[in-house]
């Protein structure tokens, strides 16, 4: 029996045993399935940022695929990427995403925007970046970087840019005995080719208008800096702040003045402040001259199909100035302070992707707005792009034939989208009779001048 007790006992305590080791071995498997599950180093951080655009349709699609590129090739860093309306409403949805600091870590702002997202104070200037790293900017197109240098830093990287130039139907050109390679070059051919290039019908209906141009603001900027006349006072803002536009002089009228007098004879037509009325008025073969940007190009080609033959030439010119040229026109990229230098070091990696040769050959191609990196001109893919469609030679040699001076670098005003939308109203009153040229440019230069005076003083300057 105590023979019985013991073996009983030492059974016991051997279970025990067993199951104590058991136990152990489970808690070290258990510790080492934690401790690979959970990352060894920095390297397996993956940190996310939020980009804001204000690129929809066809444009957001390429933008999508690069930023899809990039996640692909940098494991670490992953970019979302949400559109936020048109430039405006992107504005002012940051406006009201930063009273509670939840603005995004990277946004794309619009050229006119550049001088309100200085003074807000919300972003770190990508010079921070480029001085640390030593990147070389010499690679950038300089007549860029020299709009968006504030103060001698590069506030933002330069993305989608593009110039304003003249769009004409080459086919409507040979049928009114005009060379079909020579477009004209100021506003006195401009009226020349126009008389040739009406039709009108049986009744005198208008069929084919000479020349058109939509009442945009931007146009209205660009044809200052073509006769190298300054919109805003300081060198344009860049000497000095802003304290009032200028653009009522002779430089201003002269806008004004050829516009109504072609509109008057009836060698221009008028379809309104709406961009894409004078774009489709084009393709549709209801003008043969127009004014839109480059990066309108794609479109214009899509839309015109196999109807006519389309040519483009540089922006007319109102004088002859050698001071003049054209501004660069679309939007940047800007790295917000949002949250800590970690997450601004994987926007600045994004960026740089964004402007390296390959993405922005993709870009070009893929939208009409021109690169920004020179090296692009140097790619097989890019001659052979250009080969098969020359009108894109056309804004990439009138940017380089550009000065870059204060008049071309474009005016600086915090109260810039304001400042658009009022010229707009002034040159509408003068083409339907409701001023005349210097009544219309003195009432926006007063609106506009309150509105940069409250502005100044709103932000303490």
């Amino acid at each position: 029996m105590i023979i019985f007790k013991r073996a009983i006992s030492l059974m016991l305590i051997l279970g025990l045993l067993i199951a104590a080791i058991g136990c152990s071995n489970s808690q070290k498997q258990t510790a080492t399935a934690s401790t690979q599950s959970t990352p060894t180093s920095s390297q397996d951080k993956v940190i996310e940022i939020t980009f804001w655009h204000a690129m929809g349709g066809n444009l957001g699609a390429a933008l999508n695929k690069m930023v899809e590129n990039f996640n692909k090739t940098h494991p670490n860093i992953k970019v979302i990427a949400q559109f936020q309306g048109n430039y405006d409403e992107e504005l002012n949805k940051l406006r009201t995403a930063q009273q509670s600091k939840s603005g995004p870590d990277i946004v794309q702002v619009y050229d006119i925007g550049t001088r309100f997202m200085v003074d807000s104070g919300w972003a770190v200037p990508v010079q921070k970046f480029i001085d640390e790293e030593k990147y070389d900017i010499s690679k950038l197109e300089p007549n860029l970087l020299a709009y968006y240098t504030v103060e001698n830093k590069l506030y933002s990287m330069p993305f989608n840019s593009s110039t304003p130039i003249l769009y004409y139907n080459k086919t409507a050109f040979k049928d009114a005995g005009l060379n079909p390679d020579t477009p004209p070059k100021n506003f006195e051919e401009i009226e020349q080719y126009g008389k040739k290039l009406l039709k009108k019908d049986a009744s005198g209906k208008v069929t084919q208008y000479g020349y058109s141009m939509a009442i945009y603001g931007w146009f209205f900027e660009q044809f200052m800096a073509k006769q190298g006349a300054l919109y805003a006072n300081n060198g344009n803002g860049r000497d000095a702040r802003a304290t009032a536009v200028v653009f009522n002089d002779e430089a201003g009228q002269n806008i004004v003045n050829w516009w109504k007098k072609l509109v008057d004879e009836g060698v221009a037509g008028n379809f309104g402040r709406g961009y894409d009325d004078t774009l489709n008025a084009f393709t549709a073969g209801r003008t043969a001259m127009f004014i839109a940007s480059t990066a309108s190009l794609k479109q214009v080609l899509d839309g015109v199909g196999n109807k006519f033959e389309v040519g483009t030439g540089f922006l007319p010119a109102l004088n002859d100035s050698k001071d003049g040229g054209v501004i660069i026109g679309g939007a940047s990229l800007w790295i917000l302070n949002t949250r800590s230098e970690e997450y601004q070091k994987a926007a600045w990696e994004f960026i740089k992707y964004m402007v390296s040769p390959e993405q922005q050959l993709f870009w070009h191609q893929n939208t009409g707005y021109f690169p920004v990196t020179k090296a692009v001109y140097d790619m097989p893919e890019m001659k052979s792009h250009l080969e098969k469609y020359p009108q894109f030679k056309t804004a990439i040699e009138q940017l380089h034939s550009t000065p870059i001076n204060r008049a071309t670098q474009g005016a600086l005003i915090g109260v810039f989208p304001e400042a658009r939308q009022t010229v707009e109203k002034a040159i509408e009153k003068v083409l339907q009779n409701q001023a005349t040229t210097k009544q219309a440019l003195d009432e926006a230069l007063k609106s506009i001048n309150k509105a940069i005076e409250n502005y100044n003083q709103t932000i303490g300057k």
